[in-house]
């Protein structure tokens, strides 16, 4: 798991074997992409803005889903 810098997204972290890539974004919700490669996992992990790259590079490109979302009170 590594945590940002950014400010849209608090922590990223890759299962290679399932090839998921696991967002947690600064709002509290966690998204699973599903189908991410390796390579650009780590590209992510590199880049520059984070942020940036997420936009580009990953949203909207693969299938995702919510696994985690903080509670409000």
């Amino acid at each position: 798991m590594a945590a940002t810098d950014s400010s849209a997204i608090l922590r990223i972290w890759y299962e290679p074997n399932d090839e998921v890539l696991f967002v947690t974004f600064v709002g509290g919700k966690t998204y699973a992409y599903d189908g991410v490669p390796g390579q650009l996992c780590r590209s992510f992990l590199a880049a520059d803005s984070r942020g940036g790259f997420f936009n580009v590079h990953i949203r909207d490109r693969y299938p995702h889903r919510l696994v985690k979302s903080r509670r409000t009170s």
